[in-house]
């Protein structure tokens, strides 16, 4: 038996963007465009009573930010993939939207082959970033993890205590401080790295090669 053809619904303030990709979806073999849309709130009024397989969203919509459309959208329909299709491709807005929860994010300036293969991945169950995107998160990561914060010398030594299972009266007495000084330390460190408590602290340190 055939297989049912993947449901798009297109979402774009451009009637002429979704003409064109109409006119490269529609002889595409497995795809189906369900829809089109211009503004947010009638995308969400036609998913609270129809689903689609994917989305294709734009980030600059008239009424509705593209960034506050996702988590709507996947509240009506939590089993839509969202592909966002936009010129913008500032770091912030791409790392949003991917926060967000979207499964893809190519620019205009895609092919069609690209975009139809961005389709089937995305609706198989994994992700798609165009190269140029995947460039835009790279460095982000790249930014991030320079922006790690600076640890003093104790602050690393009682870091690493606390990593090692060991209790506050135990490091003070191995550092020949007091439990004070060392309370005091965890909290600074805790703030430094923005947790909310040891274990958090721990973990973040393990992943970001701190300790």
């Amino acid at each position: 038996m055939p297989h049912s053809p993947i449901e798009i619904l297109i979402v774009d303030d451009h009637p002429m963007v979704i003409e064109g990709l109409k006119s490269l979806l529609d002889d595409e073999d497995g795809i189906l465009i369900k829809d089109c849309f211009t503004d947010g709130q009638s995308t969400l009024n036609y998913l609270d009573t129809n689903a689609v397989d994917v989305i294709l969203l734009d980030v600059n919509l008239p009424d509705i930010n593209g960034v506050d459309m996702v988590q709507p959208i996947l509240n009506r329909r939590k089993d839509a993939k969202i592909i966002v299709l936009s010129t913008y491709n500032e770091g912030s807005i791409v790392s949003k939207m991917i926060n967000n929860g979207v499964k893809g994010y190519l620019l205009k300036n895609v092919g069609a082959n690209e975009l139809t293969n961005a389709i089937h991945q995305v609706f198989g169950g994994g992700v798609y970033y165009d190269k140029s995107i995947q460039i835009i998160l790279a460095e982000a990561a790249a930014q991030e993890f320079v922006q790690l914060p600076k640890l003093t010398r104790r602050e690393k030594d009682i870091l690493n205590l606390i990593a090692a299972g060991k209790r506050t009266n135990d490091i003070a007495e191995e550092l020949f401080i007091s439990p004070l000084t060392v309370e005091t330390h965890r909290r600074n460190l805790m703030q430094k790295l923005k947790v909310p408590n040891s274990a958090a602290m721990v973990r973040f340190a393990m992943e970001n090669g701190l300790i």
